[in-house]
């Protein structure tokens, strides 16, 4: 494993420490406000059902817009993008704010609020994942600065939970969306303090439809790339909803509150910033794809035994290993997406690793929370975590195969070379 120094080396470069520090304090306002609309959401209606649907309203967009965000993505200015769609969350999120603090909100203000930030997100994280790059000064420091940037996500994905339970048993609500909303005026200065060079915008006379079919058509030769992608699709879909029914089991499995709510998301985040760290020390990514398996495993696995814990201690602990699971998963394939796709593609082809891991969570959450709204939450749940195992099971065996195949090819190839 790394260093300490060697771990954190893609700190030293101006533009993405900008970046990491403005992101840092923007997703912990971000994950704060998760946890109160989810909890908001619950204890006003007691709908497992009502969960779903809030959770696919915010997400839904992301599955439909996101090729076309990242299509935008290639055809204009990323930093820009960016800009503009920060500007945008930060709109949105004051606007929810005041509903609250001013009691003034119902659940259809919820929705369509949630709509509102989906459709924003569709367009951000494409351009934002597309920027990273450059950021970087030395592209070899490209998959640290995407592990790094996993670990700030999860860093987060720990202190926002954490805080928002504390205000959420104190002052209420209305304070998490408040403290969101202003978080986004460090994230909009980090990016106003950028120095990047011009971004040379090659100018293209095909539209939009034909630049996402050409993504598709890339993603259908290069066959890692797209079983990559379908991992995280499969896994979004099945495995990733289970955060949805936390606000249920914290209430009535574990017979808590608020701060058991917190407690849950915030060991979850423990987990996935160990994960993600773990993913920092990473010099290459010759093995990244056997790791994004098994870690699609341990997730399903600490999913599954989760479901049925009714000690809470014992399940913050299968909780947690679901949390390092998922993250080693995500950064890993994020990582091998963003160091295997050609420059003039990324935008297109990361539209589509963001549509199958933030569009497909919608359909799942929703999926889930018509579940639970028939049968127990605990049952749900551990069909994810087994459908989780069986993900990575047959996705191990397609990447066997796919490996071989090539294996094949490579000695064949000689051979044909003499023939000539």
């Amino acid at each position: 494993m790394a260093s300490f120094s060697e771990t954190f080396r893609s700190l030293k470069y101006h533009n993405y420490r900008l970046y990491f520090v403005g992101q840092s304090i923007s997703l912990i306002g971000t994950w704060m406000e998760r946890i109160a609309i989810n909890w908001l959401v619950y204890t006003t209606t007691h709908s497992a059902l009502m969960l779903g649907i809030v959770n696919f309203a915010g997400q839904i967009p992301t599955l439909l817009l996101s090729p076309y965000g990242g299509a935008i993505s290639d055809r204009h200015n990323r930093y820009k993008i960016l800009l503009t769609t920060q500007i945008s969350a930060m709109v949105q999120a004051s606007i929810m704010a005041t509903l609250v603090l001013t009691h003034t909100y119902n659940i259809y203000w919820i929705i369509g609020l949630s709509i509102v930030l989906g459709i924003i997100n569709a367009f951000d994280t494409p351009s934002r994942q597309s920027l990273m790059i450059r950021l970087i000064e030395d592209k070899r420091d490209l998959q640290n600065a995407i592990a790094l940037n996993s670990s700030m996500v999860n860093l987060a994905r720990l202190l926002g939970p954490a805080v928002a339970g504390v205000l959420l048993t104190t002052v209420g609500t209305g304070i998490c969306f408040l403290l969101n909303a202003i978080s986004f005026i460090a994230v909009i200065i980090s990016l106003l303090l950028m120095k990047l060079p011009a971004m040379d915008v090659k100018k293209t006379t095909e539209s939009v439809w034909q630049n996402l079919q050409q993504g598709y058509a890339y993603l259908q030769e290069t066959t890692n790339l797209k079983l990559m992608i379908l991992l995280m699709a499969c896994t979004s879909l099945c495995v990733m909803p289970y955060s949805t029914m936390m606000p249920v089991f914290a209430k009535d499995v574990f017979k808590g509150n608020a701060a058991t709510y917190s407690a849950l998301n915030s060991v979850s985040g423990l987990g996935s910033l160990v994960g993600a760290i773990y993913m920092a020390g990473f010099k290459s990514t010759k093995n990244i794809r056997k790791v994004t398996v098994y870690a699609c495993g341990l997730f399903g696995l600490g999913v599954a035994i989760f479901a049925w814990c009714s000690n809470l201690w014992l399940a913050l602990l299968f909780i947690m290993m679901a949390g390092a699971g998922t993250m080693v998963q995500i950064a890993g394939t994020n990582t091998y997406v963003q160091t295997n796709v050609r420059d003039d593609m990324r935008g297109r082809v990361i539209s589509y690793y963001v549509m199958a891991f933030m569009g497909m969570q919608p359909l799942g959450a929703f999926l889930v929370g018509l579940g639970a709204h028939h049968a127990s939450p605990q049952l749900i749940l551990f069909i994810e975590g087994i459908l989780g195992l069986i993900i990575a099971i047959v996705f191990g065996a397609l990447f066997k195969r796919d490996a071989e195949r090539r294996i094949k090819i490579s000695e064949k190839e000689p051979v044909a070379g003499l023939e000539n």
